[in-house]
C-alpha cells in the first residue's frame, strides 16, 4: 500500500480547480481557434448572393436568430452537455465513438482479435459483460455482417470529411482575415493583393509545421483570448452605439419571419449561416488533450458569450447601415480607429485556427493508419512531453498545395464557405449517428432516447446539409470529391489488408513442420535473434516457410512478432507485451504480440529491440518459476504442452496468463485448411466470458538458492538469449505483391491489382515504418492471391 496515497489525493483536490482553469485557458488556443474566427465570414457568406439586406431588417434579424439558436443547440447543448460525455478513456473524436461501439458490440472488422485484449485495463466497459443489456439493436447489428461494413464506411466518411475540412479551413480563415485590406485600398489593388498575401501566409503556415505547435503554442491561447475580447468588445460597442434593442432578434419568431419572406432563397442561404459552428467538432476531437470540465467552462463562460456579442454587434451595425459602400462583412462594423490592430489580430487568430485543424488532420490520419485504414506514412513526434504533437510531411505538403490551389481557384469567400460548410455538416451528421448508437449500446439507455437524439439534432443538421448540397456547383463539390478520393484509398487499403490476413491465416504452416526442421534436412541454426514479423497471433506464417525454403537456415533464437492494434486509445506499457513459447524449451522459439492503441506512440527500432529482449528474459524466468510450481502436473499433460504453443502471458510488473476458452460453435468461418481450434483463434469473435488467470510472483534476477537441474536449464536459456542478442538481430519482413483471384469482378481487380499495389509501391514500407537498418533487414517475397 502506498502510504502517500491520501496525501496525494488531498493535494490533488486542492489544486483541481486551479488545474481546470489553467486547462480551460490553454484550450482556447487549441480547441477554439477555428470556432472563434467564424464571425469573419458568416454574414458575408450568408448575404453573398441568395438574399439581400432590406430596410425592414427582417433578413439581418432572421440570420442573427438562426446563428444564436444554432450556436446554442449544436455546440452548447449537443457537444458540451452530451457528446463530450462519450469519451473513450478520456479521448474523443470519431474513432473514440467507433472503438466504444466495437467494445460493446461485435462489429469490429479489425483482424487478429483476441480474448486477451479484453483484459486490458483501458478496455473498460460501463457494465461487466454478464450485466450488459442484450438490446434488440445490439442483436440486429451483430447478426447482419453488412452493417459492420456500413458502420466502418460511415466512420471513414467522417474521417475523410475532417481531412477535407483541414484543407478548406486554412483557406477560408486566412482569406477572410486578409480581406480586411479592402477597407484601405482600391478595388483594383485589393484584387491583386489579397490572393498573394493569403498564399504567402499559407506557405509560411505549412512550412512551420515541422517545428511542432509546442514551440509556439504558448502564444496561441493569448492570441485567441485577445481576439475573443476584441470581437466581444466591438460587438458590445456596436449594440450600444447603433441598436440597443437588437436582443429582440434572438426570439425564434424571427427565424420564421425570415423564412416566410425569403422562402427558397432563405433556405439556400443557410449554407452560410452554418459556418458559425465551424470548429465545434474540435471540442470533442481534442478532448484527450484537456478534460471535460475545462472545455465546458471555456466554451460556456467565454467563447459562447463572446461569439453571441460579436454577431449581435454586427447585426446592430447593419440594421442602421443599409447602403454601405462595401459588401456586408465583419470589417465594416469595426470602428476605424482600431481597424489596423483588429486586422492584425484577425490574421493571427486565423493562423491559430488553421493550425488547430491541420494538427487535427495529422492526428486522425495517424489513427486511421494505426487501424489499417490508411497507407503507411511517416509520422514525426515533435514533442517528447506533449502527447499528440505529430507531423506528417507527405500530408502536410499535399495539404499546402491543395490549399493554395483552392484559394487561387475560388478567390471568393462565398465558394470557400459553401465547400467548408458541407464538410462541417457531414462530420457532425456522422457524430450524431454514432452517438445515437453509443446511447443505446454503451450507455444502455432506452432506444427511444437515442431515436429522439437522432431526430432532433439530425433534423437540424440535415436542414443545413441540404442547403449546402444546393451549392454543389458553387464550391460544395470540392469536399465531396475530396472525401470520395480519400475514402476510396482508405477502403481499398483496409479491404486488401483484411484479405491478406485471411490469406495468411489459410496458408500458415503447422507447428510440427517447424519442429521437424533440423540438421537431417540440411537446416542449420545461425547465431543471433531472428524477428519474424507477421499479422498472425498463432501458427507459423507462410513467409517464414518460404524464407527457410530459399535460405535453409534460421537463427538460434526465433521470435514471431505480431504488432497489432486494439480498439482502445492507449495500452499501458506494463500490458503491451504478450509472450509465449512456440514448441519445446530447447527449440528457443517464442511468440510475442505487441499491442498498441490507436493513439499510442510506436517505439523506434532500437528501444523496441532492447525492450523485447528484456521481456523475453522476464518471460523465461516467469515460465521456469511457473514450471517449478507445477511439479504435480501429470506427465502426459506436460509432454503435450511441450509440443504445442503455450498459453500467452502478459509480461509487465506483474505477470499473468490469459486462457482463451473458445467453443467450436463460436467459429463462424469455414476455412478448408483449418486443422485445430488454435488455428481459428484469431478470426473467431471473442466469447462472452474469458478466463484470466493472474499469477503474481517476484523475480530476483541474479539470485539462485538451489543449484538443481531446472536452474541450470534456466541459466542456459538466459545465456543463449544474451549470446544471441550480442550476435545481432535480423528483422525478417514480408515483401508482398497482391493480385485478385481469377474470376474476380472488374471492380475488385482494379482495386487490388492496380489501386492497392500502386499505394503499396508509393507509400512507406514496413521496414521504413519500423526504421529497420538495411544491414539487419531480410525481406521475403510473397505473392498474395485474394
Amino acid at each position: 500500500m502506498d502510504l502517500n496515497f491520501g496525501k496525494c489525493c488531498g493535494s490533488k483536490k486542492k489544486e483541481s480547480w486551479r488545474s481546470v482553469m489553467l486547462l480551460a485557458y490553454q484550450s482556447l488556443g487549441v480547441v477554439y481557434g477555428d470556432l472563434s474566427i467564424s464571425p469573419l465570414y458568416v454574414f458575408k457568406s450568408t448575404f453573398a448572393e441568395d438574399i439581400r439586406h432590406s430596410e425592414t431588417n427582417e433578413e439581418i434579424f432572421g440570420v442573427l436568430s438562426f446563428v444564436f439558436w444554432t450556436l446554442t443547440l449544436v455546440p452548447l447543448l449537443k457537444y458540451v452537455f452530451i457528446v463530450l460525455r462519450a469519451d473513450d478513456n478520456g479521448e474523443g473524436g470519431t474513432f473514440a465513438l467507433y472503438s466504444l461501439i466495437c467494445r460493446h458490440v461485435k462489429v469490429s472488422l479489425l483482424p487478429n482479435r483476441q480474448v486477451a485484449d479484453e483484459a486490458l485495463s483501458t478496455y473498460k466497459l460501463e457494465h461487466p459483460p454478464e450485466k450488459n443489456h442484450d438490446s434488440c439493436v445490439k442483436r440486429y447489428l451483430e447478426k447482419h455482417k453488412w452493417l459492420h461494413t456500413a458502420l466502418l464506411i460511415l466512420v471513414l466518411l467522417g474521417t475523410c470529411m475532417v481531412i477535407g475540412d483541414g484543407l478548406l479551413t486554412p483557406a477560408i480563415s486566412v482569406f477572410s482575415a486578409v480581406s480586411g485590406l479592402e477597407m484601405n485600398m482600391s478595388k483594383e489593388h485589393h484584387q491583386y493583393a489579397v490572393i498573394p498575401i493569403t498564399c504567402f501566409i499559407l506557405v509560411c503556415l505549412f512550412a512551420l509545421q515541422h517545428f511542432g505547435t509546442h514551440r509556439v503554442g504558448f502564444v496561441f491561447a493569448p492570441i485567441v483570448l485577445t481576439w475573443l475580447l476584441c470581437i466581444s468588445g466591438i460587438g458590445l460597442y456596436n449594440i450600444i452605439q447603433w441598436n440597443p434593442h437588437v436582443y429582440k432578434a434572438l426570439s425564434p419568431k424571427y427565424m420564421f419571419m425570415f423564412l416566410r419572406k425569403t422562402k427558397v432563397s432563405g433556405w439556400m442561404s443557410l449554407g452560410g449561416i452554418l459556418l458559425c459552428i465551424t470548429g465545434a467538432e474540435a471540442m470533442f476531437a481534442d478532448l484527450g488533450h484537456f478534460n471535460y470540465a475545462a472545455i465546458q467552462i471555456a466554451f460556456t463562460f467565454l467563447v459562447y458569450p463572446a461569439l453571441i456579442l460579436a454577431y449581435m454587434g454586427q447585426a446592430a451595425y447593419l440594421s442602421q447601415h443599409h447602403n454601405s459602400a462595401h459588401a456586408i462583412g465583419f470589417y465594416i462594423s469595426v470602428p476605424k480607429c482600431v481597424h489596423w490592430p483588429v486586422l492584425m489580430i484577425a490574421i493571427l487568430a486565423s493562423v491559430v485556427g488553421s493550425q488547430a485543424i491541420i494538427s487535427g488532420t495529422f492526428s486522425i490520419i495517424n489513427q486511421s493508419q494505426s487501424l489499417g485504414c490508411f497507407p503507411r506514412v511517416k509520422v514525426i513526434h515533435t514533442s517528447d512531453k506533449i502527447h499528440g504533437q505529430i507531423y506528417i510531411p507527405e500530408i502536410n505538403w499535399m495539404l499546402m498545395v491543395l490549399c493554395i490551389a483552392v484559394t487561387i481557384g475560388f478567390r471568393d469567400v462565398k465558394h470557400l464557405g459553401n465547400a467548408s460548410g458541407l464538410a462541417v455538416m457531414a462530420v457532425m451528421l456522422v457524430t450524431t449517428c454514432l452517438m445515437s448508437l453509443v446511447i443505446v449500446l454503451c450507455w444502455h439507455k432506452p432506444p427511444i432516447l437515442a431515436l429522439l437524439f437522432l431526430l432532433f439534432f439530425g433534423s437540424i443538421e440535415l436542414l443545413y446539409f441540404s442547403a449546402s448540397l444546393t451549392k454543389f456547383r458553387e464550391g460544395a463539390w470540392l469536399p465531396i470529391l475530396l472525401s470520395l478520393f480519400f475514402m476510396i484509398i482508405m477502403y481499398v487499403w483496409h479491404y486488401t489488408t483484411i484479405k491478406k490476413y485471411e490469406f495468411d491465416l489459410q496458408n500458415k504452416v503447422s507447428l510440427e513442420w517447424l519442429l521437424a526442421l533440423g540438421p537431417s534436412l540440411g537446416i542449420s541454426r545461425v547465431p543471433g535473434i531472428g524477428l519474424v514479423f507477421t499479422d498472425l497471433t498463432s501458427g507459423i506464417p507462410a513467409n517464414f516457410s518460404r524464407f527457410v525454403t530459399n535460405l535453409p537456415a534460421f537463427h538460434r533464437v526465433l521470435v514471431f512478432v505480431c504488432v497489432k492494434s486494439v480498439p482502445v486509445p492507449f495500452v499501458p506499457a506494463a500490458e503491451r507485451y504478450l509472450v509465449g513459447r512456440v514448441g519445446p524449451v530447447d527449440h528457443r522459439s517464442y511468440r510475442c504480440i505487441v499491442r498498441y492503441g490507436y493513439r499510442d506512440v510506436h517505439q523506434d527500432v532500437d528501444s523496441f529491440e532492447t525492450e523485447l529482449v528484456t521481456k523475453l528474459g522476464d518471460f523465461i524466468r516467469y515460465d521456469w518459476h511457473k514450471r517449478t510450481q507445477e511439479d504435480d502436473m501429470a506427465p502426459s499433460v506436460r509432454s503435450n504442452e511441450s509440443s504445442s504453443e503455450s498459453r500467452l502471458a502478459v509480461i509487465g510488473t506483474v505477470a499473468y496468463e490469459i486462457e482463451e476458452n473458445l467453443q467450436p460453435e463460436s467459429v463462424s468461418i469455414g476455412f478448408t485448411t483449418v486443422e485445430s481450434m488454435e488455428d481459428v483463434i484469431e478470426m473467431a469473435p471473442p466469447p462472452a466470458a474469458a478466463t484470466v488467470r493472474r499469477v503474481r510472483f517476484a523475480v530476483e534476477e541474479d539470485r539462485y538458492e538451489e543449484e538443481d537441474e531446472a536452474e541450470e536449464e534456466l541459466r542456459s536459456e538466459l545465456r543463449d538469449l544474451l549470446a544471441a542478442q550480442e550476435a545481432g538481430t535480423a528483422f525478417i519482413l514480408g515483401h508482398s505483391h497482391v493480385k485478385a483471384k481469377q474470376g474476380s469482378s472488374v471492380m475488385k481487380r482494379l482495386a487490388v491489382n492496380f489501386g492497392y499495389n500502386f499505394l503499396r509501391r508509393n507509400c512507406r514500407g514496413p521496414d521504413v515504418a519500423l526504421k529497420v537498418p538495411p544491414v539487419s533487414l531480410l525481406e521475403v517475397g510473397m505473392v498474395y492471391v485474394v
